[in-house]
Parts: C-alpha cells; structure tokens; sequence
C-alpha cells in the first residue's frame, strides 16, 4: 500500500521532524531506517500490527512501539514498498525500572468494588479502541512538554499501591498543581473526551498513523471529540480526578496500541 500522493507531497515538502530517541528496550521506541524518501513510500507491520513510518532528512523511519512486558531479545517487523517485502531484525534491549510505593486514600480505587469493576470495564473497551485508533496523516513527533512544571513520577515505575502490586507506570507525571493549563505537544485531533474511574477527566489525541496521546486526572476539560488542535493550543486544566495522590498531570503516549515513555519524543536541542 502506498501513501497518497497529497501526503506523500507533504513528507517531500515539509521540514525535518526531530525523530523520537531510538531506545530498543521494553517501554521504548525503536527508530528503524526504511531508506530514502521517493514516490514509493513503505509501510511497515509488527505481527498485524500496523506502524508508523515518518520522513526525516530525507529517508522514511518506521517507529516501533515496544511494550513493556516484551521479553529482550530479537523480533522482527515487515517493511513493504511497491512489491517489495523486507524482514528487518528489531534487537530489544533489557531495561529496568526502579519501583514506586504509594498510599491512596480512597480504598475502592485500590480494591474497587462490584459496581466499579463492571464500569471499569465497559470504560476499558472505550480507551482500548482509541488506542487502536490508526489515522492516515503524517505525525509531527517533535513533541513539546503539555504542562510547564518538573518531571515527577516517570515512566515504566514499577507500582505498588497500598502494599499491593498493580501494573507498572504507564505515562509521564508533571508536579503540578489544579489549575495549570495543559497544552497539546503537537498537531491533532481530539480522538475522546471522558471522566474515567482510574483516569479522571481524560483528554486523548490523535496525532496520525498510531501516535496517540493522552491527559489524565484533569480538573477541566476544554476541548470536544473531532476537535482538530494545533500544537500548544489549550486541551484542558490540571487537576486531581480519578485514582491520585494529589493533583498532577499524568501524560501517556501510545504508539502502534502500546505504552511508550513520554520523554523519548520531547524537544531537545538540534
């Protein structure tokens, strides 16, 4: 399959994306070289899984999201340009994550009751589905931080709430406090909106071919599903909904349906 002309047009013309860090371990994002830019734009698959493939300095990168639970050692992805099928080898790396106790003062977003299970799981099938999500479009992955404020609680934390073990970290916390703005760290559009039990006030956007963020535990939400956003246009105001400690901004980034760590896409200096 390859990428209509208006947006094979568009990758020609427009000015090199700073790429996200290539990081090959699990919760990373591995940056893989398909070649040169030219009329036959590839297209990349991990199993059934399509990825996304983004032009810089004039050659096509597919982006591999690689979960968390991906045990190290080679996988391979599947390239394909005109006829042509390539099988490249992926070598993921071991990566350990340090672990997060933490102590959360309503008991039922630790141990939820009957009432609680049957809505988190009706709202699980929602955000799986935005997850899913896989826009045709380009992908600007030069991301700027949504919040202004420091990194707290980072990526991949192995967490342990109450004395219990729950599954890992999946996004990027930033201290601070209700009422800060929260701003889009890239061009997109509003793929849901919604108050989840875990997550709070939730924002998720589509920034194409599989790059989807998300804004979690906010106090405000400003925008509405099918809104297109520009980057650092206001998505919301910082809070303290859903399952927290205290307000924050937990943001998570997914890419081809998996949890990727937030700060492998953010500015740094050319």
């Amino acid at each position: 399959m390859k990428l209509p002309w208006p947006l094979l047009a568009l990758a020609l013309a427009a000015p090199a994306f700073a790429l996200p860090d290539n990081s090959p371990v699990p919760g990373g994002v591995a940056v893989i070289d398909l070649g040169p830019v030219s009329q036959s734009a590839p297209t990349a698959r991990w199993g059934e899984q399509a990825l996304a493939v983004v032009a810089d300095k004039g050659r096509w990168f597919a982006l591999f999201g690689i979960p968390l639970d991906t045990v190290p050692g080679e996988t391979e992805i599947g390239s394909f340009s005109g006829s042509t099928a390539t099988i490249r080898s992926v070598a993921v790396r071991s990566k350990t994550y340090p672990e997060q106790r933490l102590t959360i003062k309503d008991r039922r977003k630790v141990d939820p009751d009957p009432d609680d299970l049957a809505r988190i799981a009706s709202e699980r099938e929602v955000t799986d589905a935005v997850k899913r999500r896989f826009s045709d479009g380009i992908p600007d992955t030069d991301f700027a931080l949504p919040a202004n404020g420091p990194l707290s609680s980072r990526f991949g934390l192995r967490r342990i709430f109450n004395g219990q073990p729950r599954n890992p970290h999946a996004g990027l916390d930033v201290a601070v406090g209700t009422g800060a703005p929260v701003k889009a760290p890239a061009a997109g559009v509003v793929a849901n909106t919604g108050d989840y039990f875990f997550n709070g006030n939730t924002v998720f956007v589509d920034h194409g071919q599989g790059l989807i963020t998300a804004y979690m535990h906010l106090s405000r939400i400003d925008v509405r599903s099918g809104q297109p956003v520009k980057k650092g246009e206001i998505l919301g105001a910082v809070g303290a909904t859903g399952r927290v400690t205290g307000p924050h901004l937990h943001w998570a980034v997914i890419l081809n349906n998996t949890a990727v760590d937030p700060e492998l896409f953010l500015l740094r200096p050319r």
